[in-house]
């Protein structure tokens, strides 16, 4: 393919994602149209006061210092003294000064509360879409990155959205208006000011195209330097723990300077744009005083005139000086966009399917039936896997690491779907019912319990949020958590730290419990609920769950061989498949998992 066709094929790929862009997220302009309207009566004003600026100065050299011949004063001024007409001009700057300010400031206040409107609009929307993808998305998408579109990617596309585009209508309406005054005033004098368009519209085409280019490595190297930070931050413990300060510090300044060296590549196109444009304008001023001196010169215009008509050049010019400025900046805007727009157009893969109904009140009965799953990486974890599960019963998942454990709890959760096989729940495919109807109708108790920053209160209540203080209190009760939490300084209204450090292990376990507890569900998920704690707090904690399982369907999910034992049933998960059986020590030996396990079937 030859050259010039890359290069309309590459303009036709950047003109579609900028009408995918602009249909995306256009529609965030809407709510706004008064405000956005007011901004362009503003702007019309300003334009105005652009155009009036120069003629007081007109005035002043071609009827007071400089009269050539007999001229008439304008209307107003006829009769007046030189100190009343010095007076009426001196007003008349004020006053068109004062105008231009007004509408300014009216036009800038506008813009930029509409900005900050749509990108709170846009965050909210983006922020909701985020939350209902698919597990498998945020398996391969870090957190960092995704931190860094819905802030300060979020930001940037204002400029595209709304700064932008005002500022172009503005600059071009500046462009349009003064080009047609000096066309008026002299047309050969305003073709050699033209004369200049071609080349810079040429040039900030070029250029824009390789900012963009290195906006997007600029970017991609601040989502891994976010990676590293988001990371870095979260696992502070481990890194003091292993005294690996310095080796982070080194792998944060190695990507930190990577991402510092493609920013660099887009300041230097911008700084080396900047420097054209004003070389080129200077070429454009350079010719137009030439041939305007030879113009007044030959009596064809007078003094005033060029002055007026060179004023007005470089408010023509500005604009121009701006709008080539104004492609980099959009430049940048439409690859933060293009990345925003990646995400919204990412559709869950798990959602409701067209016939799916709310769930009933669930019994708990759940089946497997020759369900196959395999992540991304194409590796089988479940393969022909069947089994049963009567309401009340709890049984245990055990198996070596790897072997596919949780993987039956987030495919019962429906955070991922089997490509082969069905799960059912009470004899019904579980993609038959809406997600949040399914849902809610399941508690889960994870090895680490995530709390958030939020009181105790909201913690437990986060489970069933139009609890009230006695339901609250009564499942910490049954969790074993509502004396130490009647002991802390504020009780129930205690405010946690960050994944609720402020509290020991076994103290956030039964939180969570209690936050599984209010919510009453039908089916439990124990996910490893007991590693990590101590032998004070696992007879508490076993207790609460005690309370939490009893006349539920429980799935435990354990390594802990002891607490399977407690488990009439169990689930042996063993090359890519399940086997079941009735509780026999003699079937588990610590955590490896003897192939004489009888065939699967039904637990009941």
């Amino acid at each position: 393919m030859s050259k010039h066709n890359s290069s309309i094929l590459l303009d036709r790929d950047n003109r579609n994602r900028m009408l995918r862009l602009f249909r995306m997220f256009a529609p965030h302009l809407r709510p706004h149209r008064k405000q956005m309207l007011s901004a362009w009566v503003c702007m019309l004003g300003a334009t105005a006061m652009y155009l009036l600026q120069p003629w007081p100065v007109k005035i002043i050299f071609d009827y007071i210092l400089m009269p050539q011949g007999e001229v008439e004063l304008p209307a107003i001024l006829q009769g007046m003294s030189l100190s009343a007409m010095m007076g009426w001009i001196a007003a008349a700057v004020l006053v068109v000064a004062l105008l231009r300010g007004l509408f300014g400031y009216g036009q800038a206040y506008l813009t930029a509360s509409v900005g900050q409107r749509v990108i709170a609009s846009i965050r909210t929307r983006l922020f909701a879409h985020v939350q209902r993808l698919s597990r498998s998305f945020h398996d391969e998408n870090h957190s960092g990155d995704l931190l860094l579109r819905l802030t300060g990617d979020i930001q940037l596309l204002r400029d595209l959205l709304v700064n932008s585009m005002l500022m172009v209508s503005e600059r071009s309406l500046v462009m349009i208006a003064v080009a047609g005054v000096m066309l008026w005033m002299d047309w050969q004098l305003a073709l050699v000011a033209l004369t200049v368009l071609p080349a810079l519209m040429l040039i900030s085409f070029r250029v824009s195209g390789q900012i963009k280019q290195a906006t997007r490595r600029q970017r991609r190297k601040e989502s891994k330097t976010a990676n590293i930070l988001s990371e870095t931050i979260s696992s502070v413990d481990v890194i003091q723990a292993h005294a690996r300060e310095d080796w982070e510090d080194e792998r944060f300044a190695r990507q930190h300077g990577a991402s510092l060296q493609a920013g660099l590549r887009a300041t230097r196109l911008e700084a080396n744009l900047s420097r054209v444009v004003e070389v080129i304008l200077a070429a454009g001023t350079a010719g137009v005083l030439w041939f305007g001196v030879q113009r007044v010169l030959a009596g064809a215009l007078t003094p005033g005139d060029l002055l007026v008509f060179t004023a007005y050049l470089s408010t023509f010019y500005k604009p121009v000086r701006k709008l080539a400025a104004l492609t980099s900046r959009m430049a940048k805007s439409s690859v933060c966009g293009e990345r925003l727009l990646n995400i919204l157009e990412t559709e869950p893969e798990i959602r409701d399917a067209l016939n799916a109904r709310p769930a009933p009140a669930l019994q708990g009965k759940i089946t497997f039936r020759h369900v196959g799953f395999s992540y991304r990486n194409g590796k089988p974890v479940l393969r022909n896997s069947s089994f049963n599960i009567e309401p009340g019963q709890t049984v245990a998942v055990v198996g070596e690491s790897g072997a596919g454990k949780s993987t039956i709890a987030r495919l019962l959760l429906r955070f991922y779907d089997p490509q082969v096989g069905e799960i059912l729940i009470d004899d019904t495919n579980i993609r038959n019912y809406t997600l949040d109807s399914l849902r809610r109708q399941i508690a889960i108790v994870l090895q680490e319990p995530h709390l958030f920053a939020l009181s105790i209160r909201d913690n437990i209540a986060y489970g069933k949020p139009d609890a009230t203080q006695e339901e609250i209190e009564r499942a910490a009760r049954m969790a074993c958590a509502d004396n130490f939490i009647r002991a802390l300084p504020d009780g129930y209204g205690t405010i946690l730290t960050e994944r609720g450090a402020s509290l020991s292990a076994g103290q956030r376990q039964r939180i969570a419990i209690a936050r599984a507890m209010i919510r009453d569900t039908p089916i439990v998920i124990l996910d490893e609920p007991m590693t990590g704690l101590d032998h004070s707090s696992e007879a508490e904690v076993q207790q609460a769950l005690d309370r939490l399982t009893h006349g539920r369907t429980c799935l435990l999910v354990t390594h802990d061989i002891q607490a399977a034992h407690r488990c009439k049933q169990m689930l042996i998960l063993k090359g890519n498949r399940i086997l079941t059986a009735y509780n026999n020590p003699e079937m588990v030996s610590g955590s490896i998992i003897k192939t004489t396990a009888v065939p699967q079937g039904d637990l009941s």
